[in-house]
Parts: structure tokens; C-alpha cells; sequence
């Protein structure tokens, strides 16, 4: 059994952080991720734009799809589950909207 005391501070806490993994999470944030300009820059291109306005409308739809059928599936009552599913739609065009408002705002420099 090692006597914790004759460690040095560093050895102490090496692994203890949340995830149990020290600092390799954050180096490879820092190594995958771009900054704020870069990717502004990026999606200013037409072609990146329009494939990025695509890919969130079919995430939108692939989602829409989902959840209608759990809520066909889950909710037994008719009109609970016309709500429902009108909630849903409802929301998925909002927050697709507003997705797709946001990503064509960056790209035309707004």
C-alpha cells in the first residue's frame, strides 16, 4: 500500500478530475475544435452553406419521424396524442427555422 503522504501534489490529483481522465478530453477539444472566426469563415462558403441548411432540415425530419412514433406508440389517448404530436411538429419547425435562420445569417455576414 503506497503512504499518500510522500506523494507529490501532482501525483495526488493526476486522474481525479470528474471523468477520471485528467486533461484528454480538453486536448482533444483543443486539437478537433475551430475558432469562432474559422468557422464563420468556413460557412460562408455557398457550397458548405447549402449542404449545412440540408443537413439540419433532414436532422429536423429524421427527428420528426422518431418522435411520431413514439408518441403514436406511447400515447394512448386520441386527443392527448393529436396535442402531442401537433406540439411536436410545432416545435421542430420552430427550432428548424430558427436553425436554419441562424446558419444563413453567419454565412451572409449578419
Amino acid at each position: 500500500m503506497t503512504n499518500r503522504s510522500m506523494q507529490t501534489p501532482l501525483g495526488r490529483v493526476r486522474g481525479l478530475g470528474s471523468a477520471k481522465e485528467g486533461v484528454d478530453h480538453w486536448w482533444l477539444q483543443r486539437l478537433t475544435g475551430a475558432s469562432h472566426d474559422e468557422v464563420v469563415a468556413w460557412l460562408s462558403h455557398p457550397v458548405v452553406t447549402v449542404l449545412t441548411v440540408l443537413l439540419v432540415f433532414s436532422l429536423y425530419y429524421h427527428a420528426k419521424l422518431g418522435l411520431q412514433v413514439v408518441i403514436e406508440d406511447y400515447i394512448s389517448g386520441d386527443g392527448v396524442k393529436l396535442v402531442t404530436l401537433t406540439a411536436m411538429k410545432f416545435g421542430l419547425i420552430l427550432f428548424g427555422t430558427a436553425t436554419i435562420f441562424s446558419v444563413l445569417k453567419i454565412a451572409f455576414g449578419g
